[in-house]
């Protein structure tokens, strides 16, 4: 019996710990980053263009225009990804738009809430992508889960950014 209380009360523990980190962490933040051996023009460019995200980030099954503003920012984009064999249809939202300085994505996938604001710095011949990237959930159990995830998270935008660097560079 005496176990059994034992383990109850590690359980009980564990399961406080998890639902207290949804109200004391509300957004889980990381960065990333990539230099490539190419000018900061092409970079950008390549980087901006729609039709291209397939070639880095694979799980990317369609890109479609919702609104497409003449100054980019405040454009949206319709997304299907696939996730485990799962499809997942994201709202992509283009929050600032500053040609090879800046862009920063809104991404709303069903209970993620995700920002990834990317910077483009020159140095010489080469192209630094700086990514700072923040995840918050409309949902409490998944904010539970998100801080857990972390590296998880920067682990892949790490991985697409190095794709990335692999296809510009090829070009």
């Amino acid at each position: 019996m005496k176990t059994v209380k034992i383990i109850l009360g590690i359980i009980t523990a564990i399961t406080l710990v998890f639902f207290a980190t949804g109200l004391v962490v509300k957004e889980t933040s990381y960065s990333a980053e990539v230099t490539i051996n190419k000018p900061i023009e092409e970079v950008f460019m390549a980087f901006n263009k729609k039709g291209n995200i397939k070639n880095w980030i694979p799980e990317v099954k369609s890109v479609e225009v919702l609104n497409e503003n003449l100054g980019t920012t405040g454009s949206t984009y319709k997304m299907v990804v696939e996730n485990q064999g799962q499809e997942i249809t994201m709202t992509e939202k283009v929050m600032a738009y500053i040609p090879n300085e800046k862009v920063t994505l809104f991404f709303d996938a069903e209970n993620m809430l995700k920002t990834d604001d990317y910077s483009f710095t020159k140095k010489n011949r080469t192209t630094t992508i700086t990514l700072n990237a923040s995840c918050q959930s409309d949902s409490y159990i998944m904010a539970c889960m998100f801080p857990y995830f972390k590296g998880t998270f920067q682990t892949q935008d790490q991985l697409y950014l190095n794709n990335f660097k692999e296809f510009i560079e090829k070009q």
